[in-house]
C-alpha cells in the first residue's frame, strides 16, 4: 500500500481491483498503456499483475 495520500497506490500489488478507479489509473500509468488497452488485457488474462505483465510488459 502506498505511504502517500497524494499519490495513492494499489491496495494489492498482486491484482488490480477493477472496481476502484484509483487502481485503474495507477496501473494504466504503471504499464504505460491506455485505459482501453488495460481493459482488453484484463479481459484476456484477468486482473492478476503477473499475468498482465506477460501481456503488457513489466510495470514501470
Amino acid at each position: 500500500m502506498s505511504e502517500s495520500v497524494l499519490e495513492p497506490g494499489p491496495q494489492d500489488y498482486d491484482r488490480i481491483n477493477v472496481l476502484v478507479e484509483a487502481e485503474l489509473v495507477y496501473w494504466t500509468k504503471a504499464f504505460g498503456v491506455t485505459r482501453e488497452r488495460l481493459a482488453a488485457a484484463i479481459q484476456e488474462v484477468g486482473p492478476r499483475i503477473p499475468d498482465l505483465s506477460r501481456v503488457l510488459g513489466e510495470p514501470r
